[in-house]
C-alpha cells in the first residue's frame, strides 16, 4: 500500500484539527519535522523541531484554547510534488474566557511517505493577540522594536 498523498495528509491533519487540538495531530508529522511560523509575535518562542515536541506543544496548549472547526478550506497542490499550499479559517475558543475566535491561515506542507517532514504557518498575529487579550502587550512589543 502506497504512502497517503500530500493532499490527503494535510486533509486528515485538518480533520484532526477539527476536533481539537489532541495529541493525534503530532503522529502526522515526521519525527524529525521542521516547524516555521514567521509571524509569531515578538517574544513568542518558535516551535522546536521534531514529532515529540509538537506532542508536547499541543499538550500545553490544550488548556489555553479549543478548536472545534476547520473550514473554508483550499489546498493547492505545486509544481513539487510533495509540497502543498493550504488556505484555511480555524474556528476555537480561549478556555479562560470563553472568548471566540477564528483564525485564517496559510500553511505550506512538505510531505514525505506520508508524513508532513516540515510546515511554516502564517497567520495575523494580531488576531491571536486580540483573541487572548494581549493586543496592548503586542503594540507595546512592536513600539519596542
Amino acid at each position: 500500500m502506497s504512502p497517503a498523498t500530500p493532499r490527503e495528509v494535510v486533509e486528515h491533519l485538518l480533520h484532526l484539527t477539527a476536533q481539537g487540538s489532541t495529541e493525534a495531530m503530532a503522529d502526522v508529522f515526521s519525527e524529525d519535522a521542521v516547524f516555521e511560523m514567521p509571524f509569531l509575535p515578538p517574544g513568542a518562542p518558535q516551535q522546536e523541531p521534531g514529532r515529540e515536541a509538537f506532542r508536547d506543544h499541543l499538550q500545553e496548549d490544550g488548556g489555553l484554547q479549543q478548536f472545534h472547526a476547520v473550514d473554508n478550506v483550499r489546498i493547492h497542490e505545486t509544481a513539487d510534488p510533495e509540497v502543498v499550499v493550504t488556505e484555511y479559517r480555524l474556528h476555537g475558543r480561549v478556555l479562560a474566557t470563553g472568548k471566540r475566535f477564528a483564525f485564517a491561515i496559510v500553511m505550506i506542507a512538505r510531505v514525505r511517505e506520508g508524513l508532513i517532514t516540515w510546515s511554516r504557518s502564517y497567520s495575523n498575529p494580531l488576531d491571536g493577540a486580540i483573541a487572548f487579550g494581549m493586543a496592548g502587550d503586542l503594540l507595546a512589543a512592536l513600539a519596542e522594536a
